[in-house]
């Protein structure tokens, strides 16, 4: 599966537009289905969350004007890439404090590849994330 979509250019202190932030939820959808079709599901919700939080973190940092999510099978493992077009800023998990009301997508994201065997990271200067996620059920 490959989806594209354009997000509006802002200013970093901006909230993203709601046009964009309605597109993680229909990525998050699109992606559960493809997977449900595909008879991967138990792959599906954890593929889910991870599509959530990697596009969201395209959307809110990249400065990007497309964001594009791929599904791949390989050898074994769901390939989730998530690319924005924003060289340069490299998604890292940084410990939120108690009251911080973002900050922890890269944890789960982290959390969800290890318990699936997997792993995550960013490639093209940046302007890449990807996330794989072992297909063994259980």
């Amino acid at each position: 599966m490959k989806a594209k979509f354009p997000i509006q250019r802002r200013l970093p202190h901006e909230e993203p537009a709601s046009e964009d932030s309605q597109q993680v939820s229909a990525m998050r959808h699109r992606a559960h289905e493809v997977l449900v079709r595909r008879g991967l599901v138990h792959v599906a919700d954890e593929a889910e969350l991870v599509v959530c939080e990697l596009i969201t973190n395209a959307i809110q940092h990249s400065g990007g004007r497309e964001v594009t999510l791929s599904l791949a099978l390989r050898e074994g493992f769901l390939q989730i890439v998530v690319s924005d077009g924003g060289l340069g800023y490299k998604p890292r998990p940084a410990p939120p404090g108690a009251a911080d009301e973002h900050g922890r997508g890269l944890f789960l994201v982290q959390a969800i590849a290890d318990g699936r065997g997997g792993s995550w990271g960013t490639c093209d200067a940046g302007a890449a994330t990807w996330c794989e996620l072992g297909l063994a059920a259980g």
